[in-house]
């Protein structure tokens, strides 16, 4: 290798493994920093000023003006200054401009607003404005109701519109988890608060009061708002997330719960989650994941950028946030991490084994460890479904998307246990090690299963607003490819379950070279712009086989002036953010396995 080359690379990956470490809290872990929403931002905005709290004046006018200043330049609003305009986020964001509106700069806005929606065909007021929104989102009521909720609220939508808006059935909440699935119900746990919340408020502002089913009706309200204290998180937030917070905020103060412990406190995160700009990011942090994901691109490195007691503090960390007990919002069993350190969030497939597979890394040895990472592999072997794949929350419920089985979380699942039994094989309850191996079977057969014809896998939780279909198959496969190379390196469970592996991994990695573009970058797919995220990705799965490819992604990489963050992300509802840690996180991973297979890359380094 010449020399030279090689530093310039080295040096790139230590400025930004250092500025990643530097970038760590007071406490010593990753906190990171999503997108601002114009969604969140106006469920807020109007949720406060319907507090009639005069402090929240100035808040509900800095959100105003985040709004204003934040619009499309072709008039309408994507969930973060960086998406491309949607029907749902500018209806929400109209609503709220409408509700808040002061001086010139609201009736601009309006009027932007108005002529992008004339274009899409929807005009304010009209009869099937109802219509537009319940088609965008199908039989999944658990969105398209509260956003036309809130335009009946902001007064977009008149009161006679609330006879076209589906009405929630608040009373189910009240039944045994257990019965969701039993009745086919399309609800999931994170469902629950805006299906009480919401559903209480179509209740009360449709009802006469005066009809039989409407009387039986009301009597459930208490018992279902009693339920709903009881979902609420330390921290009031639900689920740590702004619209679905600020949605049942509002929805109970029209109902005239305004000193409800869950209105108040409510408030009081929204409040609080309130960022200088003057808007809201639709979650509060990602800061278990992001804290994992740095630990992972870091790899063993880790202990180079790291002091010990530096380690410490982030091994403490991660034990300390798992899960003891039965978590009160969804009744997941313990053993689970969460997607931060707020009190709101609750265990998934992703943080966890991101969690274990952390502790596995900066393991030290002690009972408390493999505790931990016991317990972690408990809760994701019972997680498991009948199909062998992991779903994001809880096992069997309903036939969302949330709840199926899914590609990139059942890699990580199976690496973290298969990790786990290799290094943690002769001190493991035997019972669990069992329990293991059959849970990583059906983990690889799912993913023979689900990989498609060209090699692909799907995420769930990521997408590209360039692809046609919205999809980001290219993350989704790195994803895959990555767990796999590694899983495939593990003694257990034996030859013919490597075999399995490196056929799959073969597969993935054609299709990642059949995308790269032609400027060496990696998009959602073939001829989408390529992003530092998606190319990261597709490096670190590649580097161990083609280093010619690799390189000319390393060269598009070290092309980039500023390493800034592309809107990948999704949550409930196709709703987009962006991570400021994601691009250095993965970026730093890429470059680490890149040098790490350096010697097999020599006789074209040159090109750098």
């Amino acid at each position: 290798m010449i020399e030279m080359e090689k530093e310039i690379i080295e040096k790139r990956y230590g400025e930004l493994a250092e500025k990643l470490i530097s970038s760590r809290n007071p406490q010593g872990f990753w906190t990171g920093r999503l997108s601002t929403s114009s969604l969140s931002t106006s469920v807020a905005i109007v949720a406060l000023r319907l507090s009639g709290d005069p402090d929240d004046a100035s808040r509900v006018d800095a959100g105003f003006s985040w709004l204003c200043r934040n619009i499309n330049a072709d008039g309408g609003y994507g969930d973060t200054p960086e998406s491309i305009s949607n029907v749902s986020t500018t209806l929400l964001c109209y609503s709220a401009v409408y509700f808040c509106r002061k001086g010139d700069a609201g009736d601009m806005t309006l009027g932007k607003i108005e002529r992008w929606l004339s274009e899409k065909g929807i005009e304010i007021g009209s009869p099937g404005l109802v219509k537009s929104i319940l088609d965008v989102y199908g039989r999944d009521y658990t969105f398209s109701v509260p956003i036309l909720s809130m335009l009946t609220i902001c007064g977009v939508l008149p009161q006679s519109s609330l006879s076209g808006i589906p009405g929630l059935p608040f009373e189910l909440t009240l039944l045994p988890a257990s019965f969701y699935r039993f009745l086919n119900l399309r609800v999931v746990s994170y469902a629950l608060p805006a299906l009480i919340g919401v559903g209480i408020y179509l209740h009360r502002k449709r009802s006469s009061g005066r009809s039989l089913f409407s009387r039986i009706r009301e009597k459930f309200v208490d018992p279902a708002i009693r339920k709903l204290n009881g979902l609420l998180p330390e921290s009031g937030g639900f689920l740590e997330a702004i619209p679905l917070t600020g949605f049942v905020a509002m929805c109970l103060t029209e109902c005239g719960e305004t000193d409800n412990i869950t209105v108040r406190k409510g408030l009081g995160f929204l409040r609080s989650q309130q960022r200088k700009d003057g808007g809201w990011p639709i979650d509060s942090d990602l800061s278990t994941w992001v804290t994992t994901l740095s630990v992972k691109s870091l790899g063993e490195d880790t202990f180079r950028f790291l002091s010990n007691n530096d380690i410490d503090l982030l091994r403490e960390h991660l034990i300390k946030l798992q899960y003891k007990t039965v978590h009160p919002f969804n009744g997941a069993k313990p053993g689970g991490w969460g997607w931060t350190s707020y009190s709101g969030s609750v265990p998934d497939a992703d943080d966890t084994p991101g969690a274990i597979l952390a502790l596995l890394l900066l393991f030290k040895g002690t009972n408390e460890e493999i505790h931990s990472i016991e317990n972690g592999c408990r809760w994701l072997t019972s997680l498991q479904n009948s199909d062998g794949g992991f779903p994001t929350f809880c096992r069997g419920w309903g036939r969302l998307p949330f709840d199926s089985s899914c590609a990139d979380l059942t890699g990580h699942a199976l690496l973290a246990l298969l990790k786990s039994i290799e290094i943690l094989h002769d001190r493991m309850d035997k019972k669990l090690l069992t329990g293991i191996r059959r849970t990583i079977s059906g983990a690889a057969s799912y993913l023979e299963k689900h990989q498609a014809a060209d090699g692909s896998w799907l995420p769930l939780w990521f997408g590209n607003q360039h692809t046609d279909d919205k999809t980001n198959p290219v993350y989704g496969t790195a994803k895959v490819c990555i767990y796999l190379n590694e899983s495939a390196g593990f003694k257990q469970p034996g030859g013919k379950f490597t075999t399995r592996i490196v056929r799959m991994v073969s597969k993935a990695q054609d299709y990642l070279l059949r995308q790269q573009n032609e400027d060496g970058s990696w998009g959602g797919k073939k001829g989408t712009a390529g992003s530092v995220e998606e190319t990261s990705l597709a490096i670190s799965a590649l580097a161990d086989k083609f280093p010619e490819e690799c390189t000319r992604g390393v060269i598009w990489l070290l092309s980039r002036d500023q390493i800034s963050a592309a809107p990948i992300g999704l949550y409930f509802a196709m709703l987009w953010y962006d991570e400021e840690l994601y691009p250095l996180i993965y970026h730093i991973e890429a470059l680490r396995c890149f040098l790490k297979n350096a010697e097999q890359n020599k006789h074209i380094l040159s090109a750098v």
